[in-house]
């Protein structure tokens, strides 16, 4: 092992030590009874940890191409934390769900729950949440005194959860219900878990009380973030610089284009119908759906195997630790869209596909099938878990730590336009899910771009054309363009208006990848499965480095 990459091993190992949130969420064992520092002191001192690995980093020689990565990988990474905290990003760090109000709650998601040791921790953490959530208290105390304040529509978001977390329908309480189910058998460490719950769900009723009397009066009416802000933020997420106005006409290009894409498909399926009766037509037809949560799993399960067993070897390089994923239900008080959580470092928990669908009997099939793909295999699972084998040509840091939604959601959308080129969207109706999907993730591009740089709606588009964005304009283009219900149009505008920067890397990355494999395609050679094993064994990359590693390839 070279020099950069003996750095980047302990450099995981440093990071991992002073964030134990960050390393119970790559799965680095030893520190999960513990706290990640979350006050403004602790984001000061992390940010001298970074500085020092990137001096160090700096004086080392790469002895080959990929120490040579590692190097830059690793200085990128850790200068884009460093200037988030110089930014002081961290003090008003708080939305409807990627912030630490999240991050403390949804630790224990992925905490083990299998040995006695396991729990001990878990309610090590529980006994010492209040730690975390008084150092977050204070980064956001000294946003409102340097008058760095988020959207009340967040602090709103972030209430409403604070007393979920605190109610009688906690999340936190499923952890009583888990541990009886593992059959421990040890009274008093379940007497001491259930004392700790109560913890748990007192610290969040202060944290919540605390925003609501206190946070919420000063909170901003306003919620675009303004041009340099946005431009920073995207550019973190995508590892290159866009042209907002450039992009903004280009997102109101394609929703037209798809737009009318989904009307021929439309017209296979049921012609003369309009797309509203096409669409109704899929989410109630019973022959179209899922009548059971049962059959729901097993389909999706079904649909993970198929496409792994006839895709591994032919079309993609598939390591055998993740040869193997798994299909799990979303509690009812988390995430309302589907996710994927990773596999831990040594592959003994698997990879999975989070549905949110507890409660429901009735589960329309036409939309799961691309979404199954996107999160599971080709899509994050594929690339996720090559990330994490390449141990010989990435470094440790670079396969459990960097992600570049330009070039991860990039990818994993990337999968889903290759399984209907592959012929694995053999329906209409699955084609329709497809159309559907980019079309979610276009409206993204408009409405995000269009909210938080104040561009109004283009004069010529038929939808709103001259106006401004509001919270409901926004809603309406997700419902009426994209067909998503209203709930969950709700909350994925609500996570656009919080979140700015990141919902604009999915087609953006996507693109970006299709535009890399057409030069690839041009010349002489090429090979799919070879141009696919490259982009994967590269990791998770800025779309800038990804574009100079793959034309050096091709």
């Amino acid at each position: 092992m070279g020099p950069i990459f003996l750095l980047c091993d302990r450099a995981t190992t440093l990071i991992a030590e002073a964030n134990p949130i960050l390393s119970t969420y790559i799965g680095v064992e030893g520190n999960d009874h513990r706290w990640t520092d979350m006050s403004p002191d602790g984001f000061l001192r992390r940010a001298d940890q970074f500085r020092q690995l990137i001096s160090e980093a700096e004086g080392l020689t790469p002895t080959d191409e990929n120490e040579a990565l590692a190097k830059e990988v690793l200085i990128e990474e850790l200068q884009i934390w460093i200037d988030s905290i110089d930014q002081r990003d961290h003090f008003r760090d708080l939305n409807s769900i990627e912030s630490p109000h999240q991050q403390i709650r949804r630790i224990f998601d992925g905490m083990k729950v299998q040995t006695t040791d396991h729990w001990h921790c878990i309610i090590a953490r529980l006994e010492t949440i209040d730690e975390p959530i008084d150092g977050y208290r204070r980064c956001l105390d000294a946003g409102l005194a340097n008058e760095m304040v988020v959207a009340k529509r967040q602090v709103e978001a972030a209430i409403e959860q604070g007393h979920v977390a605190a109610g009688p329908s906690s999340e936190l309480l499923n952890l009583i219900t888990t541990f009886d189910k593992q059959s421990i058998g040890d009274d008093h460490l379940r007497r001491r878990l259930v004392d700790a719950v109560q913890n748990g769900r007192d610290a969040y009723a202060k944290l919540t009380d605390w925003l609501e009397s206190t946070y919420l009066p000063q909170a901003s009416s306003v919620d675009g973030v303004g041009r340099d802000r946005y431009v920073r933020a995207a550019t973190r997420y995508l590892g290159t610089e866009i042209d907002p106005e450039q992009t903004y006409a280009w997102g109101w290009a394609e929703l037209k284009r798809l737009w009318n894409e989904l009307h021929e498909i439309g017209s296979e399926i049921s012609p003369g119908a309009s797309i509203e009766e096409v669409i109704h037509g899929l989410n109630t037809d019973p022959d179209r759906a899922a009548t059971s949560l049962a059959e729901f799993v097993s389909v999706m399960k079904q649909r993970q195997q198929q496409a792994l067993q006839q895709l591994a070897g032919t079309h993609f390089d598939v390591p055998e630790p993740i040869r193997r994923i798994d299909v799990k239900v979303e509690p009812a008080s988390g995430a309302l869209a589907p996710h994927y959580s990773a596999p831990s470092e040594d592959f003994a928990r698997l990879g999975a596909v989070w549905y949110p669908v507890e409660g429901q009997s009735f589960f329309p099939l036409f939309e799961e099938v691309t979404t199954a793909y996107h999160e599971g295999f080709p899509g994050h699972h594929l690339q996720v878990g090559v990330q994490m084998s390449q141990a010989e040509q990435l470094s440790r840091f670079h396969r459990l730590i960097v992600w570049y939604p330009g070039s991860g959601e990039g990818w994993a959308l990337y999968a889903e336009h290759l399984m209907d080129e592959l012929g694995f969207l053999e329906t209409p109706d699955y084609r329709i899910g497809l159309i559907l999907s980019k079309l979610v993730r276009t409206c993204r591009i408009v409405i995000d771009i269009g909210v938080h740089l104040d561009f109004p709606i283009p004069q010529d588009a038929d939808f709103h054309g001259g106006e401004n964005w509001t919270f409901d304009l926004a809603k309406e283009l997700l419902m009426t363009r994209a067909f998503q219900a209203e709930a969950m149009s709700h909350s994925e505008i609500t996570r656009y208006f919080g979140w700015p920067g990141q919902a604009i890397s999915y087609k953006i990355g996507e693109q970006a990848l299709l535009d890399l494999r057409h030069e690839a395609q041009s010349k002489p050679g090429f090979d799919a499965k070879q141009w696919h094993a490259d982009v994967l064994g590269l990791g998770s990359i800025g779309l800038d480095l990804l574009g100079r590693q793959m034309r050096n390839r091709w």
